[in-house]
Order: C-alpha cells, then sequence, then structure tokens
C-alpha cells in the first residue's frame, strides 16, 4: 500500500485553513512557532489544557522551553475537563485577562482545543460570558491568535472552525462555527497519543468516523466530502485494530492521526447532522459521558434512518467496513447492522441503556434536541426530515 512510500518521521507542513505541522516529532516546531508569535508582538499567553496529559505526553516540555526561550510569558489553565463548561471558559477568560494574555495556546484533544478557541473570542469581547457566546447573544467575529497542539487523533478541532462548550444549568450542549477561531498554526504528533488509553483510542478514532460519515451525507456534502469520508473510513478500519493491540505502534497512531485531521476538514466543508446534534443531549445531561462512546452508540440507528436517502454515497464510503452493501435502500438493515458488527469488532457494543439512559430519558433528549442553541441547524441539513417522531425513534432503537 501507499502508506509505506511515506516516512513517519518527516514532518510535513500540511495547508488548510490552518498550517498543520504534521507527522513524528512535529512537537519541536513550537519552536518555530514561538519565533513567529513573538515576532508579531504575542508576549503573553494563557495555555488551555486537561491536568495530566499536557505534561505526561512530555508536550509541555517542550513548549515551555520554546516559550521562555522567546520570551513569551504564559499562565497555564490548567482544568478543562471532557465537555468543557461555560463556567469554565469564563474562569479562563478571567484569568488571562488578568494576566494580559495575547494568544492562545491548546494542548489536548478535543476539549482544551474547543474551551482555547472559546476563550481566544471571549478576550476580544471582554464584556461577553461563555454563554452569551454559546447561546449566540452576539457574532464573534475576531479572536487573539491560537496554537492547537492536538493529543488525540478524533475530533479534528486543531483544523476547523467549531467549538462546543455545554451551559451546566440547561443541559445545553451548542456549537459554534466562527471563521475567526481556525487556528493559526496545529500540531499533530502522533508520538504524543501512544499513552491513549484503549478506550480512548477506540472512542476518538470513532468520532472521526461519525465526522464523515454525517460531512458526505448532509444536504451541503460535495464530491470532495465524500472522497475524504471513504479514505478516513478506510485508514481507521486498518489502523485502529493495530493501535488497540500495540498502543506503541508508531505508524498507526500516524495514519490513525492523519485519519482524523483529514475527518476536521471534511466536516468543516460538509457540517454535520443527526449523530452529532442527539449526542450533545447525552453528554450535556451527564457530563462525564464519552462524545466518542455516544456517537458509536447512535450510529447504527442512524444510518438505518438515512440509508434510504442516501445509499450510493453510504454504499461507497462503508465499504471499508461493511462489504457487499447495495445502492439500494433495501440495504438499510444490512448498512446498520454491518456498523454495529464493525463497532463490536473494535470492543464496542454498547446501548444507552448500558449508560444509564432509559425509556423514560427519550423525551428529555428529544426535546434537547430541538431546543438546544444550534443543534436545529444540524439537523435541518441531514439528507431526511428530521421530525421529532424521527429523532425519538434513533433514541430508542439505541437503546
Amino acid at each position: 500500500m501507499w502508506e509505506k512510500d511515506q516516512n513517519i518521521n518527516e514532518v510535513r507542513e500540511i495547508r488548510t485553513r490552518t498550517n498543520v505541522y504534521f507527522g513524528c516529532g512535529a512537537i519541536h516546531k513550537i519552536e518555530d512557532i514561538a519565533k513567529d508569535l513573538s515576532s508579531k508582538g504575542i508576549d503573553k499567553v494563557i495555555v488551555m489544557s486537561g491536568r495530566n496529559a499536557y505534561k505526561s505526553t512530555g508536550a509541555w516540555d517542550v513548549v515551555e522551553k520554546a516559550l521562555k526561550a522567546n520570551n513569551i510569558g504564559y499562565i497555564n489553565y490548567d482544568k478543562v475537563t471532557p465537555n468543557p463548561t461555560t463556567d469554565a471558559i469564563d474562569e479562563a477568560t478571567k484569568m488571562a485577562k488578568d494576566f494580559g494574555a495575547k494568544g492562545v495556546i491548546t494542548i489536548g484533544g478535543g476539549s482544551p482545543t474547543d474551551a482555547g478557541k472559546s476563550v481566544a473570542i471571549l478576550l476580544e469581547y471582554p464584556d461577553k460570558t461563555g454563554a452569551d457566546l454559546y447561546e449566540f447573544k452576539f457574532n464573534a467575529e475576531k479572536a487573539v491568535p491560537i496554537v492547537a497542539i492536538n493529543l488525540t487523533h478524533g475530533t479534528g478541532s486543531e483544523t476547523n472552525r467549531f467549538a462546543v462548550a455545554t451551559i451546566l444549568e440547561k443541559n445545553y450542549k451548542p456549537a459554534i462555527a466562527y471563521d475567526c477561531i481556525y487556528p493559526t498554526y496545529a500540531i499533530d504528533d502522533p508520538d504524543l497519543m501512544k499513552g491513549l488509553s484503549p478506550k480512548q483510542t477506540r472512542y476518538v478514532s470513532i468520532d472521526a468516523v461519525n465526522h464523515v460519515i454525517e460531512a458526505a451525507t448532509s444536504k451541503v456534502a460535495s464530491p470532495y466530502t465524500t472522497t475524504l469520508a471513504r479514505e478516513v473510513i478506510e485508514m481507521v478500519a486498518k489502523y485502529l485494530p493495530k493501535a488497540i493491540s500495540n498502543p506503541n505502534d508508531r505508524e498507526a497512531r500516524y495514519y490513525l492521526c492523519y485519519a482524523a485531521m483529514m475527518g476536521g476538514v471534511c466536516f468543516d466543508n460538509g457540517l454535520l447532522h443527526y449523530t452529532h446534534a442527539l449526542e450533545h443531549p447525552l453528554s450535556a445531561m451527564k457530563p462525564d459521558f464519552s462524545h466518542g462512546l455516544g456517537l458509536a452508540i447512535l450510529l447504527p440507528a442512524v444510518i438505518k434512518n438515512i440509508y434510504s436517502a442516501k445509499a450510493d454515497t453510504l454504499a461507497y464510503i462503508l465499504e471499508p467496513i461493511v462489504k457487499g452493501l447495495k445502492a439500494d435502500p433495501s440495504d438499510a438493515n444490512k448498512a446498520s447492522d454491518g456498523v454495529y458488527a464493525w463497532l463490536k469488532s473494535v470492543d464496542v457494543p454498547n446501548k444507552l441503556k448500558d449508560e444509564g439512559f432509559t425509556e423514560s430519558d427519550v423525551e428529555k433528549l428529544t426535546e434537547l434536541a430541538f431546543t438546544t442553541p444550534s443543534l436545529d441547524g444540524l439537523l435541518g441539513i441531514a439528507p431526511t426530515e428530521a421530525t421529532r417522531e424521527a429523532v425519538s425513534t434513533i433514541y430508542r432503537e439505541s437503546l
């Protein structure tokens, strides 16, 4: 296969709307990035991270050295959790304002990246709050520069204009999309991802698969998103089992990282619909619930729902994980069952009941899917009519 012709130890510059340094050892490009930030007068930054991974991966040692060498002061907000909240964003923004931060560096997966993007906007709008941002009380047109150092192969947030946060008191988990939060630079270094746990490895990779299935089947899908979708699913199907078997397999991490990055670009173009719109209420109601797991649980029922509308596309892009699908609506159950069989093959057989959800939750989940700010926009570009009945059926079939 062509992958063998690539030297995973050579760092490549991949230009999307973000300049991405990609490859094993790419973390050291932070030295060039820090020089560029300094030359532009950015002498103070806030570093957004979780509590441990930014240090345990070794990323922080390299970043801190580069910042000090270029006389860039820093303050670290290390309390970002999975499914970050607007309260945490407000806390971090206050720290950044008090410090005088002129830029944001994120180190982590999607959660620190999304929280960091939010802080970058609020630094330019000092009279606004995280809730204002995620309830669309103003239109964000500017943000301070963002550098995203990615530690997982899933969200693709390092290459796109999206961010997500939870408003706890309302059980809302909206998504925002603004051109001003494309990171100026991103670093995708697979060597930083070898420490992902087996569960994290599975869930983040399934997140990437969901991104491209939705982006290739939305009402704004294009040949570009379809091409990317097939490639991403093929990469995940091939390399996820290898990463599960051997977490230190650098080639497997390299191509899963590449798949996730492409997934981010894919849904930056084709957007998302059912699976993400329905997952956000799950992790809004249960903030410790893994986003990737929720997507995995919902995916078979979503495939069943949309197959009749996008049979040709789905038969093509799902071929790496479901062989022999016909481009015919009659294969909807075969496609749905095949996707679930693949999920079981990578040890994700879960259903919503396994995670504590019950039939009595369906009504509230459905209501949140239609009332959470921004999710109606996702449902509006689904390939089938997203009625309340359709949404509740997907939830029930996922129980």
